[in-house]
C-alpha cells in the first residue's frame, strides 16, 4: 500500500502530515489542527489553520483571544462556531492544568475538551513520534473492506489493528490509509482496477469480482442453441 500512495502522481500529502512538516510536529499545533480538520477536507484544514497561527501562535495567544476573530479565521474548515469555542477552551485547559505543554500520554490528552482517542493518537504521532494507531473514516473504511478487522466502530477497529499490526508500522499507518483513501480506496467509487491489493482485498473478492463476473457472462436473449454451435 505505502508504495502504491507514495509512488502515485497522486501522492498528496495530509493536512496532518503536512502540519507536521511545516511546524516541525509543534504539538500544539497538531492538536488544533486535528480539531480543525474534523468533518471537513484537508485543503479546508490546510487554509484554517494557517489563517489562525497566522493570528495566534500559541496556546496563551489563543486563551484569551476573541472568539468572533477565531470564528473568522477558521471559517474555511466549518462548523467554525463550534471549533472556535473548543480550540480556546482546550487552549486554556492546557495553560491551567498542563503548564502550557500539551501532554504526551493517552490519558492526559484524553482529559481536554473535544479530544478523543483519535485527536489524541494523532497528537502522538504527528505531534511526539510515539506510536499510536488514530482510527479516523479511511482507516476505518479500509481496514473493514481488506478485511483486516470486522468491525462497527473506530475504537474497535484501533484496538484490533494494535492486535495484527506491528509496532514498527504504527508511526506510518494513519498517513498511509489516509492518503490510500483519498487517492484510490474511495468511499465512493474505489479505483479497485488499479488497486495492487485486490488480490488479497475481502472486499473486491466478494463486492466487486462477483459483479464483475456478471458483467463478462454473455448475455444470449432469443439466439438459439443452434446459433451457438454455428448450426
Amino acid at each position: 500500500m505505502g508504495r502504491m500512495v507514495y509512488g502515485s502522481s497522486d501522492a498528496r500529502a495530509t493536512a496532518l502530515a503536512q502540519l507536521k512538516e511545516q511546524e516541525g510536529g509543534d504539538p500544539f499545533r497538531i492538536l488544533i489542527g486535528t480539531i480543525l480538520s474534523q468533518r471537513t477536507r484537508d485543503e479546508n484544514t490546510t487554509k484554517a489553520v494557517a489563517n489562525l497561527f497566522a493570528r495566534y501562535s500559541s496556546a496563551k495567544e489563543l486563551a484569551g483571544a476573541d472568539e468572533g476573530e477565531v470564528k473568522e479565521l477558521i471559517r474555511p474548515a466549518g462548523f467554525y462556531n463550534v471549533k472556535a469555542k473548543s480550540i480556546i477552551t482546550v487552549s486554556r485547559q492546557i495553560l491551567e492544568e498542563f503548564n502550557g505543554r500539551v501532554p504526551d500520554k493517552l490519558d492526559d490528552l484524553l482529559k481536554l475538551h473535544s479530544v478523543g482517542r483519535k485527536t489524541a493518537n494523532c497528537v502522538l504521532v504527528y505531534g511526539y513520534g510515539i506510536p499510536a494507531i488514530p482510527v479516523d473514516t479511511h482507516v476505518h473504511r479500509i481496514s473493514n473492506r481488506l478485511g483486516l478487522v470486522e468491525t462497527r466502530r473506530p475504537e474497535e477497529t484501533e484496538e484490533e489493528l494494535a492486535k495484527k499490526v506491528p509496532r514498527r508500522y504504527w508511526l506510518e499507518l494513519n498517513d498511509v490509509f489516509v492518503r490510500f483513501g483519498q487517492t484510490t480506496c474511495k468511499p465512493l467509487g474505489p479505483r479497485c482496477e488499479v488497486c495492487t491489493l485486490r488480490g488479497v482485498c475481502k472486499y473486491y473478492r466478494e463486492v466487486v469480482s462477483p459483479k464483475r463476473g456478471k458483467l463478462d457472462k454473455p448475455k444470449l436473449g432469443g439466439v438459439s442453441r443452434a446459433n451457438i454451435r454455428g448450426g
